[in-house]
């Protein structure tokens, strides 16, 4: 068993995960509404994957023989001025998840928990690669026409990404 204090940190982050997801599926309908369906498909992606997230800690509580608690999910940004806006938005929300996660482990190392130490190592490594993820789209992006030929370029390209295993 976990203590009240981490048990209560994972479901808040449990939580904070499923928020990531309802954001991203927010920015998606964006790229839709714009008839840019490659960036659109990303953000879904993007989406599913904050979901997998969610659900490695659902299932790390009950591992623990704790309980997964839902909490209310607030409104997402829906409205966007443009990709680099949706993108910039993308990094921030990354880089308060990775805030998060930090938290977590500082606070499972104070309490000498080791099995969640463990678990958080996966989650620090793919907070680095998200990170990494916006900040190369951004500069991508900053360099040329929303709508232009490399933009399209770029929305066929996203039209590719599949959720990975």
């Amino acid at each position: 068993m976990l203590s009240e204090k981490l048990t209560n940190a994972l479901n808040d982050q449990f939580n904070n995960e499923l928020q990531a997801a309802h954001a991203y599926t927010a920015m998606a309908a964006y790229f839709s509404k714009k008839g840019y369906h490659g960036f659109a498909n990303f953000y879904l992606i993007q989406s599913r994957e904050e979901h997998y997230h969610a659900m490695k800690f659902y299932h790390y509580l009950v591992t623990m023989d704790e309980k997964p608690v839902l909490q209310a999910l607030t409104e997402p940004k829906n409205h966007f001025v443009s990709a680099l806006d949706v993108l910039e938005s993308s990094l921030s929300q990354e880089k308060s998840v990775t805030s998060n996660i930090y938290a977590l482990v500082t606070l499972a190392d104070e309490l000498q928990e080791h099995a969640t130490l463990s678990f958080l190592d996966w989650f620090i490594e793919e907070q680095m690669e998200e990170e990494k993820s916006f900040r190369d789209i951004i500069a991508r992006v900053r360099a040329i026409e929303e709508g232009g030929e490399y933009f399209l370029k770029m929305d066929d390209e996203f039209a590719q990404r599949k959720l990975e295993d």
